[in-house]
């Protein structure tokens, strides 16, 4: 009597050509044939004592390959389902184009990743210290300090960035037009 290895190493050696072609001829990609015919092996694998001797053997396996098609395909049906439907979710959350940033999105761009990402996950993603805490792989009271000081160091960049607005060129014009002094003579 041989052991279940050697069984199924006859079995696979008899049949994996075979269940290969068969599965390359069903799908667009031949990596999915391969992992369509592993999967097929490892049902036989775990079945073993189920699996048919002799000639019957063949059959059984294409009957199992059969269905992980099936899985495989109503998979991909379901990725395709959501991938519509986060589409169309897309265009219901994703911003309106803007051809300029927001002083904000300025400021937040000249910050380290680390803060960008922490500032995000509090505004946008609208989660708490402890989620925060998670995500990261961080403690909450790290969290706490860590958002404390980016919040510093945006608010230093807005500060910076509305006082480069307020300080004119110098030797220009800010708003309105030169008045004309009464000593000196129009240029024509």
């Amino acid at each position: 009597m041989s052991t279940p290895e050697e069984r199924f190493t006859a079995l696979f050696d008899a049949t994996h050509r075979p269940l290969l072609a068969y599965a390359v001829r069903r799908v667009a990609d031949p990596a999915d044939a391969a992992d369509v015919v592993a999967e097929t092996f490892l049902v036989a694998w775990r079945r073993l004592d189920d699996v048919p001797t002799g000639d019957r053997a063949r059959p059984w396996l294409f009957g199992v390959a059969r269905r992980v098609l099936a899985n495989l395909y109503r998979g991909e049906h379901r990725r395709h389902a959501l991938a519509d439907r986060l589409r169309e979710d897309l265009s219901e959350t994703a911003p309106a184009e803007r051809t300029e940033p927001t002083d904000v999105e300025i400021a937040l761009g000249k910050l380290g990743d680390d803060d960008r990402e922490l500032l995000r996950l509090v505004a946008w993603e609208d989660l708490a210290r402890d989620e925060i805490a998670i995500v990261l792989g961080i403690s909450r009271a790290t969290v706490r300090l860590r958002l404390h000081r980016a919040r510093q160091r945006l608010l230093q960049q807005m500060s910076a960035a509305e006082d480069t607005k307020r300080i004119p060129a110098t030797g220009h014009v800010v708003s309105g037009w030169a008045t004309a002094r009464p000593d000196v003579e129009e240029a024509r």
